[in-house]
């Protein structure tokens, strides 16, 4: 007994961490109700209803081949550590995408193409996209979960394409396109070496922190902004505006374009929310980068003061959350 029992506790710990891969190929039979041992699927959301579940503290692995899913996705809450890794050679080459605005849909919330609700959902080499374009509120991924990683991601829309909305959000090496307040909510987030591309003379961010006390907020980091400079026409964009009184928003080494408003911050016609939001900027460059200029109730961070947004200090929580290494596992 001394042998096996040692064996047996082996054995159970393993199944309990047991991963779960599958696979998205539209070629692919539909599984239905019952079909749940299959291994490959037909479309996203299809793989997420009839995956064979992993083991405890085990993640569901699903890869798509290229091609364009033209679907609406629903990761729900009860559904965590899910990761999508689209299988091309670069993110343009897998697409989820959907057509739907906020006139159609009865409201901003439900017109996403992708909605996010499980904690710790990664992605990685894939795309989002709204392509209801010039149309009012037409969100292309609505992402509520905590611990949630994008890599090498390209999120494409017209007005509010990324609703950023809950948890802790660490976004790597992408790509975020759009106009009027195209990265909005109360998340917990980090852009890092992403690049952000405003397609009108509009506002790039839509933070919407309500008390101080909140840990929200986002940061943007080692990034670029750039913008569609025929469509602005010589005409600038702001940074952010505070879509709730507290919103806080703090970009850090990253380059801006000449056609950033010099002001850079916008009020949202409140004068009183000069007084409680928090917009900041570190070591700003480019041709957009001018600190003298900026509102008076804007902040031009300390290096000391910039520490406490790197992504490990900021995403941290009382867990010790570490997104950067937990990034680095992503093929």
């Amino acid at each position: 007994m001394r042998l096996v029992l040692p064996l047996l506790f082996s054995f159970a710990f393993s199944a309990l961490a047991q991963d779960v891969h599958v696979r998205v190929d539209p070629a692919a039979q539909h599984a239905d109700p019952g079909n749940e041992d299959r291994t490959v699927f037909p479309t996203i959301q299809n793989a997420l209803d009839h995956h064979p579940w992993p083991g405890k503290g085990g993640r569901i692995f699903i890869e798509i081949a290229p091609g364009t899913y033209r679907e609406r996705v629903i990761v729900t809450q009860n559904h965590p550590n899910v990761t999508l890794i689209g299988k091309g050679s670069s993110p343009a080459d897998v697409v989820i995408t959907n057509s739907l605005n906020a006139r159609q849909a009865g409201g901003t919330f439900f017109t996403e193409t992708v909605q996010v609700n499980g904690d710790g959902f990664q992605a990685d080499n894939l795309t989002f996209e709204n392509t209801a374009g010039n149309t009012g509120q037409a969100v292309a991924i609505a992402v509520r979960s905590d611990r949630a990683i994008f890599k090498r991601c390209r999120f494409l829309g017209h007005q509010d394409t990324l609703f950023a909305d809950y948890g802790r959000q660490y976004y790597l090496d992408s790509y975020i396109e759009g106009t009027v307040d195209f990265i909005f909510g109360n998340a917990q987030a980090v852009f890092d070496r992403t690049e952000i591309h405003e397609l009108s003379p509009s506002y790039l961010t839509a933070q919407s922190r309500t008390s101080a006390e909140q840990p929200t907020g986002y940061v943007i980091l080692s990034s670029r902004v750039t913008a569609d400079e025929a469509a602005l026409a010589g005409k600038h964009f702001f940074l952010g505006r505070p879509w709730r009184p507290y919103s806080r928003v703090v970009y850090i080494n990253t380059s801006l374009p000449a056609s950033v408003a010099a002001q850079g911050w916008d009020p949202w016609g409140k004068d009183s929310n000069q007084k409680t939001a928090f917009y900041a900027e570190s070591n700003s460059t480019g041709a957009g980068a001018k600190p003298s200029a900026r509102v008076a109730w804007s902040h031009q961070l300390t290096e000391e003061q910039t520490h406490q947004y790197l992504p490990d200090v900021f995403l941290r929580g009382v867990d010790h959350w570490r997104p950067e290494s937990e990034a680095a596992k992503l093929p």
